[in-house]
C-alpha cells in the first residue's frame, strides 16, 4: 500500500509505502502525478520515506512498478530515498543504472533536509 501527497508548489511527491506494493498502488500514483506532469513538464523530485521496503504483493505488483519507473523515469529530476533501512539505503547505488534522475539517500532524520534537496533541482 502507497500513501502519497503532491506538494504542488515546490514540484514534489512524497510517498509512503506502509505495505506490500500491490499493482493499484501504481496507477493511483500516476493518477496523481500524471496530470502534473502534464501541465508542468516535470517533477523536481520524489521522496520515498520508509522505515524498510516493504515488498510487492504479486508479480503483478512487481510488473506495474516496473512500468512506472519505466514510463516517468525522464520526467523526475531528483529522487530521494528516507530511512534507515538497508535495502533503501543502497537503491542510488542501483537506480544510477536506469533511471535519468539524480538519486540520493538520507537518513530518516534527515527527511526536511530531503525536502529542502528535492525543492532545488535544477
Amino acid at each position: 500500500m502507497i500513501e502519497a501527497k503532491l506538494f504542488r508548489a515546490e514540484g514534489v511527491v512524497e510517498v509512503l509505502p506502509s505495505g506490500a506494493l500491490k499493482a493499484v498502488d501504481f496507477e493511483q500514483l500516476a493518477a496523481l502525478v500524471d496530470p502534473f506532469i502534464e501541465a508542468k513538464g516535470e517533477l523536481k523530485g520524489l521522496m520515498i520515506v520508509a522505515d524498510r521496503f516493504p515488498g510487492w504483493d504479486s508479480l503483478g505488483a512487481l510488473i506495474g512498478h516496473v512500468r512506472f519507473v519505466r514510463e516517468h523515469q525522464k520526467l523526475v529530476r531528483r529522487v530521494a530515498t528516507v530511512s534507515d533501512g538497508a535495502t533503501l539505503t543502497i537503491l542510488p547505488l542501483l537506480a544510477k543504472h536506469f533511471v535519468k534522475a539524480e538519486v540520493r539517500h538520507f537518513p530518516y532524520a534527515e527527511r526536511d533536509a530531503a525536502m529542502e534537496w528535492l525543492r532545488q533541482a535544477p
